[in-house]
């Protein structure tokens, strides 16, 4: 967990970075302190309203607490363990099987199941994946991510103001005029390097969320057996890629809800299954010797 952190920590220093160094390439502070305020109005909207959003965008309704009191009993435990109020729970209706945590912090948090996930799940499998979502809200990855996606999409706007400099060379001073080969670089470059980096600092939360799901559910083994499923199941039911809307939403869920293989995993939002299943099975291994 400590090194996911770091990673997490690094990864976000070298993002920033980015920014500084293209801003300060061709925008200077004004081009800074531009891209800067919109990515940070633009997130910050996300960042409070995100939520509710995601929630009426997949028509989740809230989780009968009659009904599924066993799920309410487990989320109340795990919450107590560690330390963070329990959240919402919603239920999706939907065949795919999965499950995600939104919310700004700890305090307006929610987490949604799906129908498909409830009846796919033996009740400790379940647990493991509750586990799971529950330590995105005590890590606090909302807000992580959020942070990322400012300083990317800041990272975008200043390469689109590269690209029409490069093209048109509206920027003042005149020895960067004279290279929009450069500004074109940098236009078409920059994005892909951030976003690069935005996803590795989402699949680094994803390994911490399982470890520390893993360490208050005390049974790594169950979120690994549920994982399998999960990834089984997406073959089967999956979120359409055409459909922009919730397309967007994936790298909440669990597992990465599309049906793609091959080189488009480097792009994923999640890390493999494998990977993880793997690293569970270690945890599981280590805990025994001790």
């Amino acid at each position: 967990m400590v090194m996911n952190k770091i990673k997490t920590a690094v990864l976000l220093i070298i993002l920033s970075g980015l920014f500084l160094a293209i801003g300060s390439y061709f925008g200077g502070m004004t081009g800074l302190k531009i891209a800067f305020i919109m990515a940070l109005l633009i997130n910050g909207i996300a960042y409070f309203f995100s939520d509710a959003l995601v929630l009426r965008l997949y028509s989740a309704r809230p989780l009968n607490d009659y009904e599924h009191a066993d799920i309410h009993s487990i989320v109340q435990e795990l919450s107590k363990k560690m330390s963070i109020p329990a959240p919402k729970l919603y239920i999706i209706q939907s065949p795919m099987a999965n499950a995600f945590a939104t919310g700004r912090n700890p305090s307006h948090a929610s987490v949604a199941i799906t129908t498909g996930l409830m009846s796919l799940l033996e009740q400790h499998e379940l647990r493991g994946v509750l586990a799971h979502e529950l330590s995105h809200i005590k890590n606090r990855d909302i807000l992580i991510a959020t942070i990322a996606a400012t300083i990317a999409t800041a990272i975008g706007y200043l390469a689109n103001m590269a690209y029409y400099a490069g093209m048109w060379g509206t920027l003042g001073n005149n020895r960067r005029r004279e290279n929009p080969i450069g500004l074109l670089l940098i236009a078409l470059l920059m994005p892909i390097a951030a976003t690069l980096i935005q996803l590795g600092i989402s699949r680094s939360r994803e390994f911490m969320a399982d470890e520390s799901g893993a360490h208050y559910s005390q049974d790594p083994l169950a979120l690994a057996s549920a994982l399998q499923k999960l990834q089984a199941n997406v073959a089967v039911a999956h979120l359409d890629k055409q459909d922009t809307r919730r397309a967007s939403t994936a790298s909440l869920f669990i597992v990465k809800p599309f049906n793609s293989q091959g080189w488009t995993n480097l792009l994923s939002t999640h890390p493999p299954i494998e990977a993880r299943i793997a690293k569970l099975h270690e945890i599981y291994e280590k805990n025994i010797l001790l």
